[in-house]
């Protein structure tokens, strides 16, 4: 999840050196798998927290269902919860952890990457999708399962030409997130041959002027986090209607008598992560029986995952380990290469399927259930998946299919 503002990666150049992804560590762990998890979402985000844990709780249940590590049960720390990200990854680092899962906030991402790359620890974040973090200096012990913003971008763009849309234009705020997505649908529309035409960067309350030349467009690619009623009712004001809208995730509410009837209708938007299978949300639900949203639950269970075959790749639980293993289980490359380092590896779906296969002594290359994770050689993944949410006359959104973008 992005934020307004990353001022903090102003600091990225004061990182350690050196790429822990390329690394070819000697053993060191103590024999015991620990795994970390961060939950900093607060207030009306709290409910993220849930769903992370128990997607976290499930993979390591299934870990230790099939042997744990090495014969041993693998260990989930009590979860560092709050804002203070790197007081937290501080403490799960000094308590044995062996990778951290997390946190959610982009902006909360530098000071834990901080703190756990100088212990040689890890991080692996389901949901931080800032585009600065892809060139953070971690010394390559930070990953994501969550796509960067500007694959959000391409999948806008891919959501316009599925409407048969020849000519687009991109609205966005005046924020880091509204500049990556842009350019993330700058990019995709130019590879399509797509014209953009109507462009523009708007800031509080001058929507509706910016808007002006976008009249035009096929359809009307709308970027921002913040205002979003007093941003759509611009927009219908600026006479777009609902139907040429295609709304980034940051937009998308349930905005229902909040706006005029009819607003949306026929606006579609593209929400990062995958919908959650049928199987993999009874299973998180038997370990949070309460949970209502699922919103990063599979992006969290696969950093688990990943994580814990990365250690059985490794054969060993230190840090650095599993660092220099995570790419290669994901069915990613190194840097500088595509992800055509799965050559010779099973394609499994699933943390059981892929420990089944390393018992085997077969090297693995995970399918999550968020889709294909094939990091590279930042940490981000290489293909992104996004759930479609189509709004009617209501102005309400509802579930209508995903895309997917390669990166």
């Amino acid at each position: 999840m992005a934020a307004a503002g990353l001022a903090s990666l102003a600091l990225a150049a004061c990182g350690p050196s050196g790429d822990a992804r390329t690394a070819q560590p000697g053993p060191s762990g103590d024999g015991v798998l620990r795994l970390g998890l961060i939950l900093d979402s607060a207030g009306q985000s709290a409910y993220l927290n849930d769903a992370q844990r128990a997607a976290v709780v499930l993979a390591v249940q299934q870990a230790n269902a099939a042997g744990g590590f090495k014969g041993k049960p693998v260990e989930l720390l009590d979860a560092a919860v709050g804002e203070d990200t790197g007081s937290g990854a501080k403490r799960l680092a000094e308590a044995g952890a062996d990778v951290v899962i997390g946190p959610t906030d982009s902006s909360r991402a530098p000071a834990a990457i901080d703190a756990l790359a100088a212990a040689k620890v890890p991080l692996v974040s389901p949901a931080a999708s800032a585009a600065s973090l892809s060139d953070y200096r971690s010394g390559g012990f930070f990953f994501r399962t969550a796509a960067p913003e500007g694959a959000e971008g391409a999948a806008l763009v891919e959501l316009a030409k599925r409407a048969g849309a020849h000519r687009i234009a991109v609205l966005h705020e005046d924020s880091a997130y509204g500049k990556a997505v842009a350019a993330g649908a700058a990019g995709a529309a130019s590879a399509a041959r797509l014209e953009e035409s109507g462009s523009a960067e708007f800031g509080r309350g001058d929507v509706r002027s910016k808007a002006a030349g976008a009249k035009d467009a096929d359809a009307v690619l709308v970027v921002a986090r913040s205002d979003g009623r007093s941003v759509l009712t611009q927009l219908a004001e600026a006479g777009i209607p609902g139907s040429r809208l295609l709304l980034s995730d940051g937009l998308v509410d349930r905005y229902g008598s909040g706006l005029a009837n009819g607003v949306l209708d026929g606006a579609r938007a593209a929400v990062p992560g995958a919908f959650p299978s049928i199987d993999f949300q009874t299973a998180v639900l038997e370990h949070e029986p309460g949970l209502k949203d699922m919103t990063f639950a599979a992006e969290a269970y696969d950093a688990a995952a990943l994580a814990i075959l990365a250690a059985g790749a490794a054969g060993d639980d230190a840090g650095a380990s599993i660092a220099s293993r995570l790419t290669s289980v994901s069915g990613g490359g190194a840097a500088g290469q595509g992800p055509g380092q799965a050559a010779g590896r099973e394609k499994c779906s699933g943390l059981a399927a892929c420990l089944a296969a390393q018992g085997r002594g077969t090297p693995v290359d995970y399918e999550g259930e968020s889709g294909p994770i094939d990091f590279d050689g930042h940490g981000d993944v290489t293909t992104g998946r996004f759930m479609v949410l189509a709004f009617h006359a209501d102005n309400l959104p509802a579930h209508d299919g995903e895309v997917t973008v390669a990166r």
